[in-house]
């Protein structure tokens, strides 16, 4: 019988840093507050007047728009 041998490969991750001038420290984005994005939600649902919708994508968008404007 022959002996299997299992190879294992070392991966180096910093040198895919280093050599695409990445940054090994995630951008920290502005996360608004629960209170915020509720009141965002609101306005989204009165600007449809109350129209076809659901409150999860009210809240969705309500979330997108402010953390858009966080970040400008």
């Amino acid at each position: 019988m022959a002996k299997q041998t299992r190879q294992t490969f070392k991966t180096d991750t910093t040198s895919a840093f280093r050599t695409t001038g990445a940054t090994t420290k995630p951008r920290s984005q502005p996360t608004p507050t629960v209170e915020q994005i509720r009141a965002r939600a609101y306005q989204v649902y009165l600007r449809r007047r109350g129209g076809p919708g659901d409150a999860r994508s009210d809240w969705e968008q309500a979330e997108r728009e402010l953390r858009q404007e966080l970040s400008t």
